[in-house]
Parts: structure tokens; sequence; C-alpha cells
């Protein structure tokens, strides 16, 4: 190590990092743009595959020249490329793995973006475009943290930035058991998550599975005629509303039979106001369910009604519907079995089918919960890096989403630290329109990681 990375704990080396770090913003804007620029949405019925390659190939170059070896493409099982690459550690240093992943979520309705969504747009302080946080965002956090460093990387270096994750198809998943080697590393920061506000230091240490089916019923042979069939002719759609309703009490809290709906979260909480705000709840609409925010959104099931195939509005005939069916997606919390919970799910729906209608369900794959051990060296140094950038102690934040990666990961290596860190804040409005990210958190995160490479350097040294 040298004497740099030895005097890596001084105010004076953290200030120093910090003047580096916004002086590097500039091009840090400039990768955004050229990232964000790549429609790199992983399925090749909306964006030509190319895209996603072109997105991969971009970033093996850039960390190429922030100083990894060996960064390449590999293909995964699901047909994307993960991008790998790797810097061996110092000696006795530990080894660092930085996740992230390319692929970006389709831009849904065009027409509600107040810019294009693939050019990289400032606007009241933000970086506005599809993938400017989730999670190119990221990806530039890590570049700037290591072009900060320069050539004084104290710890051993493994990467892999992923291509399919949005779409939940499970390459990289599949692609780590048998590869385990390649990428075993002493903590593994996981950077698809982030702060609980702009400037409020955080870390995510629990992550909701999920699990979704699709339940069809039938009801008739063919649709019939409402004049003459509708009254005693059963309805499936009707039938369906009706099991799809059964899925929540009179507050909206989802209640299926089998599932807990009574955990509480004692991390940082969320207040409703603020949630209110940042999901865009109209006044005069109340919040579903019962307990606080936090717990509602980290420590309980939540069921969602995806999608429904019917007849649509416009079109639509005096007809009884004779089949419908709909998409049910149920986020599952840590201390439940994902497979258990798709199980109650579906007796759940075959129990409220009324009048005697046919019901198939259809499994999709079930995502596990996930919640981190926090008591490592990994964290230690995470606290200390968060407080010398954000003056303020690191809070522990629970996800609503999914990231089945961290259940593999922490199957594989049983020791290592799993952190979940990052610049998706909740005003980033991840996977919705007008996708941003506040080019202080990229900052702010990106000096973060770069005080912890050197924090955990000297707390994992062996």
């Amino acid at each position: 190590m040298t004497d740099t990375a030895n005097a890596g704990t001084s105010s004076d080396d953290s200030d120093e990092l910090a003047r580096r770090i916004a002086g590097l913003m500039p091009r840090a804007q400039t990768d955004l743009a050229e990232l964000v620029a790549i429609p790199s949405v992983a399925d090749p019925r909306q964006y030509p595959p190319e895209k996603c390659r072109q997105a991969a190939e971009w970033v093996a170059a850039a960390f190429t020249e922030a100083g990894l070896r060996d960064v390449h493409l590999e293909e995964t099982p699901d047909g994307s490329h993960a991008v790998i690459g790797h810097r061996p550690p110092p000696p006795g240093a530990p080894t660092v793995l930085l996740y992230s992943h390319y692929d970006v979520q389709p831009p849904l309705d065009e027409a509600a973006w107040e810019s294009p969504p693939f050019a990289l747009t400032e606007r009241d302080g933000r970086w506005y475009g599809r993938g400017a946080a989730d999670c190119k965002g990221n990806i530039v956090m890590h570049l700037t943290a290591l072009r900060a460093l320069g050539g004084d990387v104290p710890v051993g270096l493994k990467l892999v930035v992923e291509g399919s994750e949005e779409q939940g198809t499970g390459g990289l998943e599949q692609y780590l058991p048998p590869h385990a080697g390649e990428l075993h590393a002493d903590a593994l920061l996981i950077c698809d998550t982030g702060n609980a506000a702009v400037g409020v230091p955080t870390a995510t240490t629990s992550l909701r599975g999920v699990t979704n089916v699709v339940v069809t019923v039938r009801a008739l042979a063919g649709d019939l005629h409402s004049g003459m069939f509708g009254g005693p002719a059963p309805d499936a759609l009707a039938a369906l509303i009706r099991m799809l309703d059964s899925l929540r009490d009179a507050d909206g809290g989802t209640r299926i039979d089998g599932l807990d709906h009574t955990g509480t979260w004692s991390g940082v909480g969320y207040d409703e106001t603020a949630f209110r705000a940042d999901a865009g709840v109209l006044d005069g609409v109340r919040l579903t369910g019962s307990g606080t925010v936090a717990d509602r959104l980290w420590a309980r099931p939540a069921v969602t009604v995806l999608g429904i195939d019917c007849p649509p509005v416009v079109g639509s005939a005096a007809a009884v519907p004779a089949t419908a069916r709909a998409r049910v997606s149920l986020r599952v919390p840590p201390g439940a079995e994902a497979r258990a919970a798709q199980d109650a799910l579906i007796a759940h729906l075959e129990a409220a089918a009324p009048w005697g209608v046919l019901v198939d369900v259809e499994r999709e794959g079930a995502g596990s919960p996930f919640r981190a051990a926090t008591g490592g060296p990994a964290y230690a140094a995470l606290d200390r890096a968060m407080r010398e950038v954000y003056g303020a102690p690191m809070s522990f934040l629970g996800q609503g989403g999914s990231i089945p990666l961290c259940n593999v990961l922490a199957a594989t290596y049983p020791d290592a630290e799993i952190i979940l860190m990052g610049v998706e804040e909740p005003r980033c409005l991840i996977h919705a329109p007008n996708e941003s990210v506040d080019p202080g958190e990229i900052a702010h995160m990106a000096h973060v990681e770069a005080l912890f490479l050197r924090h955990f350097a000297d707390s994992g040294r062996r």
C-alpha cells in the first residue's frame, strides 16, 4: 500500500478526494449522457439487441480506462452479456466486488416525458433520462470513485455489470454459481439502491421477494348477448373482479389467507407526507393498509394486479364475457418464503372463486426476500465513510423491490458482507416517466465509495 493509501483516513485526504470528484463531475455528466443515449432495454421485442451490446462495450471500455484489468464480456445463460473485470489486491488487502447493471426499463409512455427519455437533460438541478439513476447513474458513481482514487486503490476489485436485471430473466444468477471463484470478494457493493432521501446516508438492508401468477377464469363456452342471457349467465370478468377484490381488506391492505400481515419495520421510517409526495398520491386519496408507511412497504406482503385481459372499453360489445385473465404480483417480506407465499396466493384465489367458475393459475418465477447482516467490518467502514461525507450516521432502509441476485450471492459467498447502496433516492422516479438523478448524490456517493475502499482496506487487512 502506498503512503497516500496509508494516510487515507485523514480529513485532508477526504477533502482532497472531494475536490477531485468535483473536478470529475463534468466528465461524469458526459459519461452519463453517452450511456443514457443507448436504449439498452434487454427485450428484443422492443429494442434491437445490439443496443445492449453497445452499452456493454461502453462499460467495458470505461472500466478498462479506469484501471481494471481483463475487462471483457461474458455471455450468460439468458443470452445477455455481463461485463467482468478485476484488479488484484495489494499484499494482504481484502477484495471488493463492484456491481451494477447497464440494462434499463423501457420508457413506457413517452408522451409523459418532459424531455426525450434517451437524451440526458438537465432541469431544475437534476439530470433526466431513462437509466439516469437506475442503474447507469450507479455505473458512473463507480467510475467517478475509481478515477478520484487514480492508481491508488488500496483493495482488490472485482467488477460485474449485468445486462438483463430489469427483465428478470436471471442470466447473472444462473452464471454465478459455476463461476463462483471469478467473482469472489470479501465485501460486495450491490449498487442498485440509494439513500432514503437526498442527503440522508443510507444502506438498504432488507428487500422484499416477489412472486407472480396469471389467473384465468372460464365460465361459458363463448361470449353471450347480455340482453338475451345476462342475469343468470355467469360473468367471468365479474367473477375475476370478486376474486381480486378478496385479496384486500376494507382499508386496502393485503389480506391473503396463510400470510402474516402484521410485520413491523425497525429501521429508518418513511414520513407519510413525504411518501405521498414521492408516490404522487392525489389530494384526497387515502393510503391503503394500516401500520406505518415503512411497515407496509418493507415488512408486510403487498399484492398488485399488474394487468387484466378483458374487452377494452372502445370496441366492447353488449356481451357477457366467457373468460377473463389477470396477472397478479405479490411482494414477499423478509421472514416469509417466496414459494410458500405463492402457494398461499394460489389457494386464496381458488377458494375465492364464486359460482363454480373454472380457475386455472399459471405460476411465474419466485424471488426470495433478503436481509443483510450488518455487524461486520465492511458496514463499519461504510458508516465511517458516510459520516465523513454527509455529516450524519448511516441509516438502514428497506426496499419494497426485489433483487434476486442478492440471495444467490449470499448462498455462493456466505462469508462475504453484502451492502446495497447507490444514487437512487425517491425523487429519481425509477421505472417511471421522467426518471432523474441528483448529480450531488453521484458526487457524494462516489466520495463515500472511495473512502469506503480506503477504510475497508485498513479494517480488512490480513
